[in-house]
């Protein structure tokens, strides 16, 4: 049974991981590596298609780009100089394989083939409109909206119909798009959900990451800028701005923990950034303690930083298992009870006795960091101070992040008092928005125009809401939730 892993339910999801190869011997080969590197970003399904000139060829799976895509029957079976591949945690539709991407259409134009990392935030009421119109679903993604707005625009050439498209829809978009004409390239106006750009000798390659790109050998060229289409046709590259420039709010949760350290976003080291941050949190809420712990893995960058500006040492007092994977049967009861302790345990010895700080990237629900504080006291702790690395996460995500409803954030239902309690440790403190941004090298958070999008923080969305403002009368057009085995 592919599930969420019920012990890790307590992080704001990952949104997804797109990759892509124009002029490359063995594009998809070279998909499957960038995937990997990004199986962070989304661990539910992966899927690579490819062109060879005249074909389409697509194989999509649920579970991991390994153990799908390391058989060399299925890279066979993918052949062509371009391709691009998605790795998918859901944030619409149900995890079902019809939702995999990179999803295919014939047009009248031809094949197209498009890899979507974000979420359409008026997508609902587009497809009530297009449904009414006579078009017709396979799935429940919110990325098929935009092929059936490129299928009925009536614009002439596919580029103008797609530029069409984006000017139809709201919310946050990194495409990959394949046509018989080129591969297009492209984010939203606001730049919420990143995308960058590489070279591999001739060959050009798009990714979520800049760690993709070093696993390959690529070397980056630039990110794709915030309302950019690049295209790229025979080996040629070209760049549009069919948008009217608008000043970019790049996700700042990029930087607190869906980036994988060793990726350079918006030109900064994201483990130098989660560094300072936990820096910033030492300033604003030291302690008296006796060791630093991370949770780990997110919150090692953090604890470092928090250890070196306090003076506190710095020690891996929970130990994480590596092989507790996803793919998982849900146990009781009992067995649900103690199941933290699958992943994550207590380094007895070091902890008994001793007054700790743990640092963790976010608090969600609250149940995992209850869980660790309660773990940490079992095993002898004197004391036990919990220290977040980032400001309390009062809001839903509507961007392509999967986060619970508001009514499910611990942050949202409770002031940092009363989440303290509820964790149960002696003390709980976050960083402020203002030390985020100053740990980005900002002075604080500009009021008017943020640099970032960090509504999960603050309330604040860079755009409309259509869909969630109309909750109540948009009709959802899904079909019963496949099961697959």
């Amino acid at each position: 049974m592919l599930t969420t892993h019920p012990f890790d339910d307590d992080h704001l999801r990952e949104e997804c991981g797109i990759f892509g190869v124009s002029g490359g011997e063995g594009a998809a080969a070279l998909v499957a590596l960038g995937l990997h590197a990004l199986q962070h970003r989304g661990q539910e399904a992966a899927g690579i298609s490819t062109f060879d000139g005249v074909q389409f060829h697509t194989h999509r799976a649920m579970g991991h780009v390994a153990g799908n895509f390391d058989r060399d029957e299925v890279i066979r079976s993918l052949p062509g100089d371009v391709a691009a591949g998605h790795v998918r945690y859901s944030t619409t539709g149900e995890t079902a394989l019809r939702n995999v991407q990179p999803l295919y259409a014939d047009l009248a134009s031809g094949g197209f083939a498009i890899a979507h990392n974000g979420n359409i935030s008026n997508a609902q009421r587009l497809k009530r409109d297009l449904v009414r119109s006579g078009s017709i679903f396979q799935s429940t993604s919110d990325t098929e909206v935009i092929i059936h707005l490129v299928a009925t625009s009536s614009y002439r050439s596919l580029l103008d119909k797609f530029i069409d498209a984006l000017k139809r829809v709201e919310g946050a978009y990194s495409l990959i798009c394949m046509t018989p004409e080129g591969m297009i390239a492209c984010r939203d106006p606001l730049g919420i959900r990143p995308l960058v750009m590489g070279r591999l000798g001739e060959t050009i390659i798009f990714a979520s990451e800049t760690v993709a790109l070093d696993v390959v050998g690529a070397e980056f060229e630039r990110a794709v800028d915030p309302g950019e289409l690049v295209i790229v046709q025979d080996g040629k590259m070209r760049s549009i701005r069919p948008f009217k420039p608008v000043a970019p709010r790049p996700c700042i949760f990029e930087h607190v923990y869906f980036s994988r350290p060793d990726s350079i976003v918006e030109d900064r080291s994201i483990y130098s950034v989660r560094k300072n941050i936990g820096a910033q949190l030492a300033i604003e809420a030291p302690v008296e303690a006796d060791l630093v712990i991370p949770v780990p893995d997110s919150g090692v960058p953090a604890a470092i930083g928090y250890a070196q500006q306090s003076g506190i040492p710095f020690e891996l007092g929970i130990i994480r298992s590596h092989y507790v994977g996803r793919t998982f049967i849900q146990p009781g009861d009992k067995v649900r009870h103690l199941g933290v302790k699958l992943k994550h345990n207590a380094n007895r010895a070091l902890i008994q006795g001793k007054r700790i700080v743990l640092i963790d990237d976010s608090i969600v629900r609250g149940t995992t960091s209850l869980k660790i504080v309660q773990m940490m006291r079992e095993a002898g702790a004197a004391e036990v101070h919990m220290r977040i690395a980032s400001p309390p996460t009062r809001h839903s995500c509507f961007y392509g992040v999967d986060t619970p409803e508001r009514a499910k954030l611990l942050a949202a239902k409770m002031d940092v008092g009363g989440m303290t309690d509820f964790i149960h440790a002696d003390s709980l403190a976050f960083v402020s928005i203002d030390g985020l941004y100053k740990a980005l090298g900002e002075a604080k958070r500009a009021d008017i125009r943020p640099s970032h999008c960090d509504a999960c923080f603050t309330g604040d969305y860079p755009t409309s809401l259509t869909d969630q403002d109309e909750l109540g009368t948009v009709e959802q057009f899904s079909m019963l939730e496949e099961r697959v085995g």
